[in-house]
């Protein structure tokens, strides 16, 4: 079952739960695009090349655009689950993603990928503030960083920079109740999506999406605080297309649910009394 997390032109990220078994047969696939897929569970074959490859959780597959593969799952009953991200060639070339790399066909579990992988399950998820586009330039950044053995470089900051990175944050605010993206805030600033992201958390030291998340926050405690709509229209007004997912961000941030929060900024002093007195004893 493939399932899109996330999906434009330049980047696209996509669940991918197989349920085949020992018994059943591989078939001959194809990738379309240049791809990174990190096993977040099970196991399979990976079969490429001319060689074979065996992946586990933690491993992740490595697709070159029109190559052939097949998967099998000889040695595992419950299939397998993967998170792919898959970039055009222009995001790859911007990013400095090497063909060489491209072709090792699979890298084995390493940390520094599979805390980047687990960060972007958390960002698809909805538990992270970290924008899913973000999570997945992340990860591709970390590839590039283990397959090639040094460090991304630091690129200095320009008064230009600095001046995008300060108009993109007024935009974003200004935009922050519809729907906003990498890539959209990227081509308001004029930059590829991966540059930018570098320039604005360079300058600023948090991501678009982080910030655009906690312009949301902000907008909604003063609607909390001083206004009589309820809280489900408060939640969408700001730009939260899911009650749910505003209800566990605020709670994350304020400690409170948006529901305690309303009551204490009405006067309910026990409230914060209360997370003063854990606070004190934590």
């Amino acid at each position: 079952m493939k399932t899109a997390l996330f999906e434009t032109a330049a980047l696209s990220v996509f669940d991918y739960r197989c349920t085949m078994g020992p018994g059943d047969t591989p078939f001959i696939e194809q990738h379309t695009r240049h791809s990174l897929s990190y096993v977040r569970s099970g196991s399979f074959g990976y079969n490429t090349r001319g060689r074979s490859h065996e992946l586990v959780a933690g491993s992740v597959m490595v697709g070159h655009a029109g190559d052939e593969y097949s998967c099998s799952h000889d040695h595992h009953v419950c299939g397998d689950e993967c998170l792919s991200f898959q970039l055009s060639p222009s995001l790859t070339d911007d990013m400095g993603l090497r063909k060489d790399a491209l072709l090792i066909a699979c890298v084995p579990p390493t940390p520094e990928l599979m805390v980047y992988g687990e960060l972007a399950q958390a960002a698809g998820r909805g538990d992270s503030d970290i924008g899913i586009d973000e999570a997945a330039m992340l990860f591709v950044n970390r590839f590039i960083e283990a397959t090639s053995g040094k460090a991304q470089k630091a690129t200095p900051t320009t008064a230009r920079d600095r001046r995008r990175a300060v108009e993109s944050a007024l935009w974003i605010d200004a935009h922050a109740d519809r729907s906003v993206d990498l890539q959209s805030t990227a081509k308001a600033a004029g930059v590829s999506p991966f540059h930018f992201l570098r320039l604005f958390s360079n300058v600023l030291g948090v991501t678009p999406h982080q910030y655009l998340v906690r312009a949301r926050l902000r907008h909604a405690a003063r609607f909390l605080a001083d206004d009589a709509r309820s809280i489900t229209s408060i939640a969408f007004d700001v730009g939260f297309g899911d009650l749910s997912n505003f209800v566990r961000t605020f709670h994350r941030a304020a400690g409170v649910s948006p529901r305690r929060f309303r009551d204490a900024a009405r006067g309910d002093r026990k409230i914060f009394q209360d997370r003063l007195k854990t606070v004190a004893v934590g």
